[in-house]
């Protein structure tokens, strides 16, 4: 299914319900961003809303940030075997190569996953756009042997990397 593009226009116009469902998808299974940010237009530009959308999450308080971090699927994980992604995430994911590992970088990714989460309480985030699976892999063995706030900040940071390629995709400039 072809994802719906808007203009800046469009989205500073349309009804907070609408720009709520077009936006939705933004943040990962978190639309209460997007009300944050309906309630601010009109925006005069991509970056005025991304930085606005990045704002309301920061301003959030630690306990919905952690929620949104862990609404984000584990790269390669249970949910991208079951077909359970998000359309957002199955393409970035399928972008990234991530269906063509071997069994071997398979079960690394796997391996990675569980020692990530065990580690840090969360799942891996990053923005998978522009990285090969190799690329992917190196960023994840690197990363895990950060402290646990280090990796907070880099989550959120790769989220709302993620946001803005999504709102990208989305908008038509």
């Amino acid at each position: 299914m072809k994802a719906m593009h808007y203009t800046l226009e469009q989205l500073n116009t349309i009804s907070a319900d609408a720009f709520v469902a077009a936006l939705s998808g933004i943040f990962e299974h978190s639309p209460w961003v997007a009300e944050v940010a309906a309630a601010k237009r009109p925006f005069a530009s991509i970056d005025e809303l991304h930085r606005t959308m990045s704002n309301a999450v920061e301003t959030a308080g630690d306990t919905k940030r952690l929620a949104l971090i862990n609404a984000h699927p584990e790269l390669a994980g249970k949910a991208a075997v079951r077909g359970e992604l998000t359309e957002e995430s199955t393409r970035e994911q399928s972008g990234a190569g991530l269906a063509q590992c071997t069994q071997e970088e398979f079960d690394k990714l796997q391996r990675l996953n569980t020692e990530y989460r065990a580690k840090f309480g969360f799942p891996f985030i990053l923005a998978v756009r522009g990285y090969d699976r190799h690329g992917i892999i190196a960023n994840f063995e690197s990363r895990v042997n950060h402290d646990r706030e280090q990796e907070l900040r880099t989550s959120l940071d790769m989220i709302y990397r993620i946001a803005r390629f999504r709102l990208d995709d989305l908008i038509d400039a």
